[in-house]
């Protein structure tokens, strides 16, 4: 099938691969916005794939527009057919805040079947940005400050690194066979307990097209040099979920920024609190905002070839 097809008054059909490169929605969430809540309606050809006109690939703009001012899905189809309507209503208490409580829930019974779940059911109704922005960051953010001695953390911490490590790298695994950039090499930082932050990283990573090579337990850094040039890297990003060591931020991080021949970025909580410790270094802080942190790694990187 060609990119885009014609019909009745030569106006041209974009099949659904087409429209997700277009939009940034997967063709899973299409499917999800058509089949249960008749968001949008492509046409069909004789063997059933789908066709999407230009008004089609617009209604899914203004789909985005409503879940990024926070409104549920749910709400969105009654929004769409009062076109006057300009300010989102208050989003649904139930929703987003009651999606988080139920996955702290689920983490902390260890309740594996929910888990997946919630987590299948995100991201098959919400674009990955949104779901990572409202749902998943800020429910590992709270278990991160909840977390401490009591009986019961770690195993809680590891059980939904586990979880998300199997599911994200399964998703990276095909992502990476179709993604059109280049490749970003992820690492922990030294002596962080965890790797939720990069899991979620490289789940955003992969959704703005960066193939991504993931190593989820800390390389040595005279090691990165060579993983960089082995792996064709253009960039390598750490991640941190805590403040990290002082001499690690202020000296070793800005020596390996200058070893390296393509930029070495920082995310997670560790880029919020260390930022000020590497401004006048080589090391690009992204922030713990993953959204934009996907931004500016993209003023670092090489421009993807969409």
């Amino acid at each position: 099938m060609n990119d885009h097809s014609q019909h009745a008054g030569d106006t041209p059909l974009y099949p659904i691969r087409e429209v997700s490169r277009i939009t940034g929605v997967n063709s899973v969430t299409l499917r999800a916005w058509e089949r249960r809540y008749g968001l949008i309606k492509p046409q069909r050809t004789p063997k059933g794939h789908r066709l999407y006109a230009r008004e089609d690939i617009e209604r899914v703009e203004q789909i985005l527009q409503w879940l990024n001012r926070g409104v549920p899905v749910s709400q969105v189809g009654e929004l769409l057919d009062r076109p006057e309507a300009s300010e989102a209503p208050p989003a649904d208490a139930s929703d987003w805040p009651g999606q988080r409580a139920q996955l702290v829930t689920a983490v902390e019974a260890l309740d594996l079947a929910r888990l997946e779940t919630l987590y299948a059911q995100s991201l098959s109704l919400y674009p990955v940005a949104v779901c990572l922005a409202e749902l998943w960051a800020p429910v590992v953010q709270a278990l991160e400050e909840r977390w401490g001695e009591r009986l019961g953390d770690t195993l809680q911490r590891l059980s939904l690194e586990a979880f998300l490590r199997t599911r994200i790298g399964t998703r990276l695994y095909h992502a990476n066979g179709q993604a059109p950039g280049p490749v970003l090499l992820m690492v922990p930082l030294p002596d962080d307990p965890g790797t939720l932050w990069q899991l979620l990283a490289a789940l955003a990573a992969s959704d703005r097209g960066y193939r991504v090579s993931l190593l989820d337990t800390p390389l040595p850094f005279g090691e990165l040099p060579l993983a960089v040039e082995a792996l064709g890297a253009a960039g390598v990003l750490m991640t941190g979920s805590h403040a990290g060591r002082s001499d690690l931020v202020r000296r070793q991080l800005p020596r390996l920024a200058e070893q390296l021949e393509v930029p070495l970025t920082l995310c997670g909580p560790v880029a919020r609190i260390r930022e000020a410790n590497l401004t006048e270094s080589g090391v690009a802080v992204l922030g713990d905002d993953l959204g934009l942190a996907m931004a500016r790694l993209g003023d670092l990187m090489p421009p993807l070839s969409r």
